[in-house]
């Protein structure tokens, strides 16, 4: 399972995630630096989760099904 969370990374390089993480075992993370400016990216990194929730389910495929 994938899961995204918000974090800054100060001058330094120290990563400070916005929440707290529980692991069972260690894992590897992949770590995405934003531009300052680019501030409608990262709304829209935040918000995939949500809207996949709303997005990926059976009745919104047959809805739009006759666009592909």
């Amino acid at each position: 399972m994938l899961k995204t969370i918000e974090a800054s990374i100060d001058k330094d390089g120290n990563v400070h995630l916005k929440e707290s993480v529980k692991l069972k075992n260690s894992r590897k993370a992949l770590v995405t630096i934003l531009d300052e400016d680019d501030s409608v990216n990262e709304i829209t990194l935040v918000s995939q989760d949500a809207l996949s929730k709303d997005w990926n389910n059976p009745d919104e495929d047959k809805a739009w099904a006759h666009l592909q």
